[in-house]
């Protein structure tokens, strides 16, 4: 199954359909208008753990919703959360033993899931301002780099933060900068600007999870908080079960992104 000509044009039903049937691919650039977010999902007795992992870590884990123990829909999201992904990675002590489309195998009735503000929500405002999406330019999944600041423990949880990257031009970084401030439950401003090696990032060309893209020579790289973080906690901290998503496989939600657009 390839993927439509236009994903922008696509309402979230139309395009929960296509994952449905099958079709995995990054959804950057996908519905246009509508916010995009990160699923983590784990038992009900780490539940409590994660969401105040969360409430501790807000800047990359802005909790948009979160289900009742085996709930499959959301209140933000009409679709069903085991199959309507493009793509689910499931996790077993922390360890990565399945990529999937359809999750529904691996789901249990006391998994609670959470619906993470995810940085793709803010990309189309950064375009309305002319300031260039490498990633979607170049069709690739944005990259996305583990760091060296560790975030706030919390119960079982803890990790380091990982961030996504969008090379800016020098001119236009106090605008990618004000536009994305504004979006505060979807990452909101970066947290860093340039050297990537303050962040712990030796290779740009090398990200941990998504694609590396082109930075140009009068480009700078802008880190943005990343809803991956919950699976590297994952990861660290090595629940027995939990489930995500593919990074940059998002969920596409029913809510607007304006609705998480401050004044």
């Amino acid at each position: 199954m390839t993927a439509p000509i236009d994903p922008g044009a696509l309402s979230p039903d139309q395009a929960r359909a296509l994952f449905r049937a099958g079709l995995r691919v990054p959804t950057s650039g996908w519905c246009a208008g509508w916010t995009q977010a990160n699923l983590i999902a784990v038992p009900r007795e780490q539940a409590y753990d994660l969401l105040l992992f969360a409430q501790r870590n807000p800047k990359p884990c802005p909790v948009l919703d979160v289900t009742e123990p085996g709930e499959v829909s959301a209140s933000l999201f009409a679709g069903d959360l085991r199959t309507d992904l493009p793509g689910y990675v499931v996790y077993e002590h922390g360890e990565p033993v399945a990529e999937v489309s359809d999750a529904t195998g691996f789901w249990r009735d006391d998994l609670v899931s959470f619906l993470i503000g995810c940085s793709f929500t803010f990309e189309d405002a950064l375009q309305e301002a002319g300031v260039p999406v490498r990633h979607i330019e170049q069709n690739r999944n944005v990259p996305m780099y583990r760091t060296n600041r560790m975030c706030r423990r919390a119960g079982e949880f803890g990790g380091p933060l990982v961030v996504s990257m969008r090379p800016v031009p020098a001119a236009q970084v106090a605008d990618a900068v004000r536009v994305t401030a504004r979006y505060p439950s979807v990452h909101g401003a970066p947290v860093h600007v340039g050297d990537p090696v303050e962040l712990g990032i030796d290779d740009l060309g090398a990200p941990d999870f998504g694609d590396p893209v082109d930075v140009r020579v009068d480009e700078i790289p802008v880190f943005w908080a990343c809803g991956v973080t919950p699976q590297a906690a994952v990861m660290a901290s090595r629940p027995k079960l939990a489930i995500g998503h593919a990074p940059g496989h998002m969920a596409i939600t029913d809510v607007r992104d304006t609705r998480y657009l401050v004044p």
